[in-house]
């Protein structure tokens, strides 16, 4: 495809989805789709991301939906990922970065016995059992920035070529509450 053809307004717009396969990302990609955009869905789980996609696809039959494997912190992955998108549509238009890793941890058995009423609780209560009931260190802390910091950077650096070849390309970083660094130096002091 020439670089004409590429930043072609009329031809169908394609984005991109960085931990699609659930939450956020998953309801980003149903929209992106329903409103007839090209999604590439991408997950680190292979299983997970293409069930994904199938749940996009069943939601709207027409949805062009495609999946790619992305560890967003390796640069392997973003590398072959910039591949598959260059080698199927020539460009992207829609970077959305929105893996991320929340950097606690807590107990799944404690978290599913209590599902339900967490559930039922409004955003401050949930915020404050979440507290109460996670723990984080210092690896958790590393492997989060990893993953939401320098994961969105590197995958916008291996895409960003591809974007430049758009006529309106657009990248969108997904955050939340997370992204706010809060340190417990009790608990630090605890563990170190």
């Amino acid at each position: 495809m020439d670089a004409a053809a590429a930043a072609s307004p009329t031809s169908k717009r394609i984005a991109l989805v960085t931990g699609g396969n659930k939450g956020i990302g998953l309801e980003t990609c149903r929209q992106l789709a329903s409103r007839g955009v090209r999604v590439v869905l991408t997950a680190r789980n292979d299983a997970r991301g293409l069930e994904a996609v199938e749940r996009v696809r069943c939601a709207r039959g027409d949805a062009e939906v495609y999946f790619h494997q992305l560890d967003v912190t390796d640069p392997c992955s973003a590398a072959r990922l910039a591949d598959f998108v260059r080698d199927q549509f020539g460009r992207l238009d829609i970077l959305i970065n929105n893996a991320g890793i929340s950097g606690v941890h807590r107990d799944p058995v404690l978290s599913a016995a209590v599902k339900d009423k967490v559930d039922g609780m409004d955003v401050n209560q949930r915020v404050e059992w979440m507290k109460e009931n996670s723990k984080e260190t210092y690896e958790e802390a590393v492997q989060c920035m990893k993953t939401n910091y320098y994961g969105a950077k590197l995958v916008t650096e291996a895409l960003l070529p591809l974007l430049q070849l758009s006529s309106s390309g657009r990248i969108v970083n997904v955050s939340s509450g997370f992204g706010l660094l809060r340190v417990s130096f009790v608990n630090l002091n605890k563990n170190r």
